[in-house]
């Protein structure tokens, strides 16, 4: 049996070897670095492929949350209601432009914001939504943006982990994940299901004035060389970056069936075990499973992941602490209710071995030893 991996990028890279190759070496002999062909012909491939007018490349994920944020002109001391389980770049980027995030339970099932507490969290200073589709599906986006609309405020869409995903409207209308929102954001790490060799993101929208702002500020504040409009940032994707992820994103819909594949496989054999609670896929969203996450509950993840690790099965905690209890947002949050379902999270979630590599041999492996604790 081959070594189990949390992520297989070398796999996935042998697989598309010469094209992904080949492309490298066509940048590198045009060096065209920076907004060469690669960067226009992906941003293209990628708005298609989203069916969303606009799509900004910059330089990795909190960039991107960033750059949406510096677009919308809000002011010190505006309030941003982001879920309290999620990475850190999330409420991260709002505390760095003197914005106060708003800190919220998420959903036990979905592990995505909670509706009802997004309406408990608005105030007079509230200004904008960042929903998170946490490991592969959708949030609520319906729901929120009849939220948004009501009490007119922006939604960011953070769908750095969930990039091929569909949502289900109620009237039938099936929109990619990241396009129903304002402005929607993505990273490409190298982990993430669609990913580059490096550091890499995205913006998308359909409003043509947000996508000026957020191509303006992500350009030095400028559309004219050496004539700047705002204060921006210098935040771009490589051509080189580019160039692998226009390979990658012709795969991205195989990518994402490789990991539906495996999360059944798990599902099936793990669905009975009364301590766990498996993943489950929401009826208006398709999952594609960034990450394959159990709750573990009776108070024993720890001694379930020390005994997978010590087999060779790597299992991760995604995540251990909330953000409301990390230091850096003690004294610049605003927490809203009692979080009761992030702690519980935080307790009891263990992701297993999840990416496009993964082999029917491998995944008994890793199931068997789940049950051999039992």
């Amino acid at each position: 049996m081959k070594k189990i991996q949390m992520v297989d990028l070398k796999g996935q890279y042998l697989k598309i070897k010469n094209e992904v190759d080949n492309s490298i070496q066509n940048v590198i002999e045009n060096t065209a670095f920076i907004n060469g062909n690669e960067v226009q012909k992906f941003r293209k491939n990628l708005a298609t492929y989203l069916n969303v007018k606009h799509v900004i490349t910059c330089a990795n994920g909190t960039d991107a949350l960033q750059i949406a944020l510096m677009s919308l002109n809000l002011e010190i001391g505006d309030e941003v209601i982001v879920p309290a389980f999620t990475y850190v770049a999330t409420a991260e980027v709002i505390a760095l432009l003197n914005l106060k995030p708003v800190l919220v339970d998420v959903d036990s099932e979905t592990f995505n914001i909670d509706i009802e507490e997004i309406e408990n969290a608005i105030s007079p200073k509230t200004k904008a939504i960042v929903p998170v589709h946490l490991f592969g599906q959708c949030a609520n986006m319906e729901a929120i943006m009849g939220i948004a609309k009501k009490h007119n405020l922006y939604v960011i869409e953070d769908n750095a982990q969930a990039i091929g995903a569909n949502y289900l409207m109620e009237n039938g209308e099936v929109h990619k994940s990241g396009t129903i929102g304002d402005i929607g954001c993505t990273s490409f790490f190298p982990s993430k299901n669609l990913g580059c060799f490096g550091d890499g993101g995205a913006i998308f929208t359909n409003n043509d004035e947000l996508a000026n702002k957020l191509q303006i500020i992500a350009n030095h504040g400028q559309n004219k060389k050496y004539y700047h409009q705002k204060i921006g940032v210098n935040s771009r994707l490589d051509t080189i970056q580019a160039a692998v992820l226009n390979v990658k994103l012709k795969e991205l819909d195989n990518y994402c069936n490789a990991r539906r594949k495996a999360a059944d496989f798990y599902t099936e054999k793990l669905i009975n075990i009364p301590y766990l609670q498996v993943p489950i896929n929401a009826e208006n969203s398709t999952h594609v499973f960034h990450q394959y996450t159990l709750i573990v509950n009776d108070g024993i993840r720890d001694k379930l992941k020390k005994y997978l690790n010590d087999n060779n099965i790597p299992a991760n905690i995604y995540y251990p602490m909330s953000l409301n209890k990390q230091e850096a947002f003690k004294d610049i949050s605003r927490v809203v209710g009692d979080l009761d379902n992030t702690e519980n999270l935080c307790d009891s979630v263990l992701s297993l071995p999840m990416h496009t590599e993964l082999d029917d041999e491998q995944l008994k492996y890793i199931c068997d030893k789940i049950l051999e604790f039992v």
